[in-house]
């Protein structure tokens, strides 16, 4: 059976900008000796230390996101092995939205990597052959005359040319005005999954368009796991009606989509796969959290408090930004053993005050049965509220002693608790215990 719904025959108006390898482009453009060797940006740079982006150099020899330090230097002996800079990669980021923000408004960051720029409010220039045309809309595309095709086609192929020399010139802008040693990906397309499937068929520095003119030949390429969003579960599933192949997977019809992913999602799919836009919903904040891979196997309370300290500081300081309070909070621990454990508590109130928070947070800590050495700690607040008249505390570094030793004493906890957290040594940021007290007055307990 013919499907009904054909590919999307507009010209493309969404482009996806993927910066190749940031974490490691962006050190090597800030280092010039690093340059054209293959380095890694690890989260620590211990054995154990997961990679978070590799260099084009460095995946050219098989190092991978996700793989254990050891492991990518068996495949690469001489691969360097860098800590991450936050702040280095979010000042890229910025600098690369106020860039892409001068062509169009309609600038949507997916990530810290990626830029969704949508184009359909974009006014083209028209040449003036055609200023004069008068569109006829009784007539659909398919049923145009031969001399209104001839126009149709003659201004896709007009707008079709301008999209390409907008990626070109930002291209260029990137490495004049930002660094001459990053690169981007850049897809083109009708919808925001195309143009993200086309930015990844050629890195690094590709530029590739899918449209009505060649969707099919794309598609013959790829595998199903190929596609953004297919997994290999996802891809099991489909096999298991028939769709061995993304041709396939264009090509069934909307039942037997609805009848693989039992959902809406089957739906979702069958117009993705036409062009059509079905990913450009923004959904509500429901959530604010952080988390922190340990460098060392720590595994008592008092060893754990000074880090969970300062991830509760950085979540509140977020939903007090943006004008939240929270009434739950949750905390999640991966054990190094490869096991887990998390812990959620719906409160009775709304909170936004960082002591508030961190004493329940240090509660939901003590009921973990397990100690034992900690991979990794995550801290969440659910239960969003909004409140425009928000007390906002900006400055957070007054909360240090009274956080990390005051209201850690005085928030509820028993005397054998208590007793338990008096010789951590470290405060909120990190800094030894001698160095905050000097800072700060010296509070009595009781």
């Amino acid at each position: 059976m013919k499907n009904e719904l054909g590919f999307n025959w507009h010209p493309s108006f969404v482009m996806h900008i993927d910066l190749n390898s940031c974490f490691a482009t962006i050190e090597q453009q800030a280092n010039p000796l690093l340059r054209g060797k293959p380095i890694a940006v690890a989260a620590y740079d211990s054995p154990n230390g997961c990679i978070l982006a590799p260099s084009v150099e460095a995946k050219r020899v098989g190092v991978k996101t996700g793989m254990r330090v050891k492991d990518g230097k068996v495949l690469c002996p001489g691969l360097v092995i860098l800590s991450s800079d936050p702040w280095k990669y979010r000042n890229v980021h910025l600098a690369l939205k106020k860039l892409l923000s001068e062509y169009t408004p309609d600038v949507i960051p997916k990530s810290i990597d990626e830029f969704i720029l949508d184009f359909s409010n974009f006014q083209f220039p028209i040449s003036n052959e055609f200023k004069n045309f008068q569109f006829d809309n009784s007539k659909t595309n398919w049923q145009m005359e031969t001399g209104d095709w001839r126009f149709n086609k003659s201004r896709n192929l007009e707008r079709t040319d301008l999209m390409h020399k907008i990626a070109k010139e930002i291209k260029f802008r990137i490495k004049s005005e930002i660094g001459d040693w990053l690169t981007v990906s850049i897809g083109v397309s009708t919808n925001r999954f195309l143009a993200k499937l086309a930015s990844n068929l050629q890195k690094p520095d590709g530029l590739i368009e899918i449209n009505k003119e060649n969707y099919l030949d794309v598609y013959d390429k790829l595998k199903l796991t190929d596609l953004p969003y297919i997994k290999s579960r996802n891809a099991i599933r489909l096999a298991g009606i028939g769709i061995y192949t993304v041709r396939d997977f264009y090509e069934s019809p909307l039942w037997k989509l609805k009848s693989a992913f039992e959902s809406i999602n089957g739906y979702y799919w069958y117009t993705r796969l036409r062009g059509f836009e079905v990913d450009d919903t923004l959904f509500g904040r429901r959530s604010y959290g952080n988390s922190y891979a340990l460098p060392k196997p720590l595994s008592s309370a008092q060893e754990l408090a000074p880090i969970l300290s300062k991830l509760v500081t950085k979540m509140c300081a977020r939903f007090r930004k943006a004008g939240y309070k929270v009434r739950g909070v949750h905390l999640a621990i991966s054990y190094r053993d490869g096991s887990f454990w998390h812990k959620g508590e719906s409160l009775e109130g709304s909170l936004f005050d960082t002591r508030d928070i961190y004493k329940k947070v240090v509660k939901i800590l003590l009921k973990s049965p397990f100690v034992k050495p900690v991979r990794e700690l995550a801290v969440s607040s659910f239960n969003l509220t909004k409140e425009n008249n928000l007390q906002r505390q900006n400055s957070e570094g007054c909360f240090r002693w009274n956080i990390s030793k005051y209201y850690l004493f005085g928030c509820g906890i028993n005397s054998r608790q208590t007793i338990l957290f008096q010789r951590f040594n470290y405060g909120i940021y990190g800094e030894k215990w001698s160095r905050a007290k000097s800072s700060y007055p010296r509070y009595k307990r009781g």
